[in-house]
């Protein structure tokens, strides 16, 4: 991944579509949506048509701007929000199996992952993933991978087992329900993606495919973001 940063966000998306092809190329196993892409999912709305919680959530901009400007080296391909977007509603399961919402993780800052055994990208960022929560998990900030396999759990679990990853909780969407609500948010053009959100349900950052989320670089992002 390039240690250097574009000042331009269509720069990064650029990069971020070519190393996504050459995944896709070499591995078959990236899986692009019809979607317009980061770009159509940030375009600022008319304020006079915002909800209530849109408009708490792009007061945020000065917040998604510091993330943006932290995103470099391994994590270069994370773009800033414009503007931070409400996504209290993403639904999934629980560790537990029982239905819930980003809504439930209220006051905690979120590194969502969506994940699956079948992508070759997901499988080998999800130890750095692991290593993520271990370092800097608790009560205030929490790695919540979140597997979309469809069909049973016999084979994520088995993953996680074989690999150690051991600090992510087992979080669940056997429907890809979530991987289709993010596609239609124009969010998610494959796997892996993954979102920043904050304490209040909104979005500061995402970004689509693979990072190193064990580096500094990633660290370093975490914390712009607090």
């Amino acid at each position: 991944m390039a240690n250097g940063k574009f000042h331009l966000p269509t720069g990064r998306l650029i990069v971020v579509a070519v190393v996504a092809g050459m995944i896709a190329g070499a591995l078959g196993v990236y899986v692009m949506g019809g979607s317009s892409g980061n770009n159509a999912a940030q375009v600022a709305a008319d304020e006079t048509s915002m909800t209530v919680e849109e408009k708490s959530c792009a007061a945020k901009q000065e917040r998604a701007n510091a993330v943006d400007g932290a995103a470099r080296g391994e994590v270069a391909a994370m773009m800033g929000a414009k503007p931070p977007r409400p996504l209290q509603d993403l639904k999934f399961n629980s560790p537990e199996g029982k239905p819930m919402s980003v809504a439930d993780l209220s006051g905690k800052m979120v590194l969502m992952n969506l994940w699956a055994t079948w992508c070759a990208p997901c499988r080998q960022e999800m130890p750095a993933l692991n290593q993520l929560q271990q370092e800097l998990g608790g009560e205030t900030f929490e790695v919540v991978a979140v597997n979309v396999d469809t069909g049973g759990d016999e084979k994520p679990k088995a993953f996680l087992e074989e690999t150690g990853v051991h600090a992510l909780g087992y979080y669940r969407d056997s429907t890809l329900g979530l991987f289709n609500d993010l596609k239609r948010k124009g969010l998610a053009m494959g796997l892996p993606v993954t979102l920043l959100i904050d304490e209040d349900g909104c979005m500061l950052a995402a970004m689509n495919g693979p990072a190193e989320w064990a580096s500094e670089d990633a660290k370093r992002l975490i914390g712009a973001a607090r």
